[in-house]
């Protein structure tokens, strides 16, 4: 099961381009950072950029299919659902992504 979070309103937040393959770009969302990614294939991500097991900065991490490695301690995180691949537990809130005429939009929570 996903925690992907309600959407209030889109935003944009800059070209899709800009964000290399199998990188991130942070953004702030209130007082939470977003990790936007671009996985090897295109396909765009956004999930909390703090790792589950000691808030490790997932933007850092090494973008692996649609998983990133935290760069603390390995953890792996699945973009799609902002769960750590088991052994290891916890998730990370996700954000909707959506990509328009090349402009890329996050889904903004409902509060």
């Amino acid at each position: 099961m996903s925690v992907e979070l309600a959407v209030r309103e889109w935003i944009a937040v800059g070209p899709a381009a800009a964000i290399p393959r199998r990188r991130a770009r942070v953004v702030r969302i209130g007082a939470t950072r977003v990790a936007l990614f671009r996985t090897g294939d295109d396909r765009y991500f956004a999930i909390e950029d703090r790792c589950p097991h000691r808030g490790g900065p997932l933007s850092e991490g090494i973008v692996h299919g649609c998983r990133v490695a935290c760069p603390l301690h390995d953890w792996v995180i699945e973009l799609e659902t902002g769960r750590a691949v088991p052994p290891d537990e916890g998730t990370v809130a996700v954000y909707p992504v959506r990509v328009e005429d090349g402009t890329l939009l996050i889904g903004v929570p409902r509060e």
